[in-house]
């Protein structure tokens, strides 16, 4: 039996990494480089997917709420079925510039987001953050965004081992409809 590991070997021989191995393993998001290689001046103004986003149909913009002061979207290129950002409208790149207005709906968002989750997915958990900045991960550095990840207890299962393969089973436009659906309609903060 060939080792499916031989085929990826053959591309970037493990002895060839740079440094001392590690215990930690490697997840390659390589459709992200678009993101990093555009770099910061294209993700300006209406560069931005976060600032144009809210210009296009919820169905486009996989917008599954419009607040005042920021919007909640699923992410384009999800962790897990149901992965959501909770993102201003107004083009900050820090935390620490947002207005307390912003940072308030944020959280309010990010809260009534958990709950619907839990009712549309039976999620088990969650992972909830912010990257600040390049070095920290931000792949659209310049406009803030609140990444919601839903989890299973079971969501680790033999593809991403094996297969190298996410099993993400449902489309990003039926999670979309699903959570709008589920969204309360009275959630003013």
């Amino acid at each position: 039996m060939t080792d499916p590991r031989d085929e990826y070997s053959a591309l970037e021989p493990e002895g060839s990494f740079g440094g001392t191995p590690d215990a930690f393993q490697r997840l390659w998001t390589p459709h992200r480089m678009a993101y990093i290689q555009a770099g910061a001046d294209a993700n300006r103004g209406s560069g931005c997917p976060f600032c144009a986003n809210p210009q296009k149909s919820d169905e486009d913009g996989l917008i599954v709420y419009r607040g005042e002061h920021a919007f909640v979207c699923l992410n384009l290129f999800p962790y897990n079925s149901g992965h959501l950002l909770v993102c201003p409208y107004r083009h900050v790149g820090m935390y620490d510039e947002a207005t307390p207005h912003e940072t308030a709906e944020i959280a309010y968002l990010t809260q009534i987001a958990m709950r619907v989750l839990r009712k549309t997915s039976r999620c088990d958990g969650f992972n909830i953050g912010m990257n600040q900045g390049e070095v920290a991960g931000a792949g659209i550095e310049e406009h803030l965004h609140q990444h919601i990840v839903p989890r299973w207890a079971s969501d680790a299962n033999f593809f991403p081992v094996i297969g190298r393969t996410k099993a993400l089973p449902q489309l990003l436009g039926d999670v979309r409809q699903a959570v709008a659906d589920a969204w309360p309609e009275h959630h003013h903060a």
